[in-house]
């Protein structure tokens, strides 16, 4: 990759802030940026909204841009579902300023955190790339209309962008509704977990190190030949199934789980992560066992020293 600065987007959040540090770690340069100020890891983060235009050029002014990986956005089905109008401006307008940022300042890749939410309800036994995209959700809508602006962007302007569609995120700072850390922290509270859904409901995680290593290894991989990858964590199980291994980290874990869907989710088949595996040679490192078992020592220090999971 070119010489420059990466600008990653949503640095303060679950998977932005992964990305942030793994390239630190790496020695890159990085412009993070979020909505709100901060400060993570004694490391600042720029206050920037990606609907606001002149804000963003304004950061990197002065700077080369060498590319982009965006994950500033609504985070899932469940968040701004009484604000459409607000998913609309970050997740698809906020995209279009991000990749116009990038196209004027020539920068020469542009990696767009999806989600397997653009499916909606699949059919199929193993669910590949290009199969019709049917969303049920605001939220999947918009990130089937980034995924489009990012090809567009690539096929008019030579932008070299990708989208990766990420399963079920969990790890360390998830805030938004998670039933792997509820599971967690009721069982090191000693309280039980009584869930109204899900019995046989099926989920595909992904844990957040193995989310950003997939997003940085498309970053460093220009040219691919696919426009879109489908990114898991491997597994596909029922609720019931994820509260066993649970139990196999947290014996004292008192799970009791009904029938029924996901109210705020779509019923999902496996979704097919072969064409990662061949064109980038990315494969989830962490089964959820470990998974489970780091996201509860962390839960568990993070509960001694009085603080808060912050994503």
């Amino acid at each position: 990759m070119s010489a420059g600065a990466v600008l990653v987007t949503g640095a303060a959040g679950l998977v932005g802030n992964a990305v942030r540090v793994m390239l630190e770690q790496a020695g890159r340069d990085v412009i993070p940026v979020d909505r709100v100020a901060a400060t993570e890891e004694g490391r600042p983060i720029v206050q920037c909204d990606v609907t606001e235009v002149h804000r963003l050029h304004a950061v990197v002014q002065g700077q080369r841009l060498a590319g982009v990986i965006h994950c500033g956005a609504f985070s899932g089905p469940m968040v701004a579902r009484d604000n459409p109008p607000a998913m609309v401006a970050v997740n698809i307008v906020g995209t279009a300023n991000v990749l116009e940022l990038a196209r004027l300042h020539a920068a020469s890749r542009f990696v767009f955190c999806s989600s397997t939410s653009a499916y909606g309800v699949t059919e199929l036994e193993l669910v590949p790339e290009d199969v019709p995209l049917r969303p049920t959700t605001l939220y999947g809508a918009s990130k089937v209309s980034g995924e489009h602006l990012v090809a567009a962007y690539r096929s008019q302007y030579g932008l070299d962008g990708v989208s990766l569609r990420l399963s079920w995120v969990y790890g360390p700072r998830r805030t938004t509704d998670c039933v792997i850390r509820d599971m967690i922290t009721d069982a090191l509270a000693g309280k039980p977990t009584r869930l109204a859904f899900g019995r046989e409901f099926h989920r595909q995680f992904i844990h957040v190190e193995d989310a950003a290593r997939a997003l940085i290894t498309a970053y460093e991989q220009p040219n691919l030949p696919r426009n879109t990858y489908n990114v898991t964590g491997g597994s596909y199980l029922t609720f019931s199934k994820i509260a066993e291994t649970v139990r196999t980290v947290l014996p004292s874990a008192d799970i009791s789980i009904a029938d029924g869907e996901d109210p705020v989710d779509d019923r999902q088949t496996r979704f097919d992560i072969a064409a990662v595996q061949r064109d980038l040679g990315f494969s989830p490192r962490i089964s959820l066992a470990d998974g489970i078992r780091s996201y509860a020592d962390w839960l568990g220090k993070k509960s001694a020293g009085g603080g808060a999971d912050n994503g």
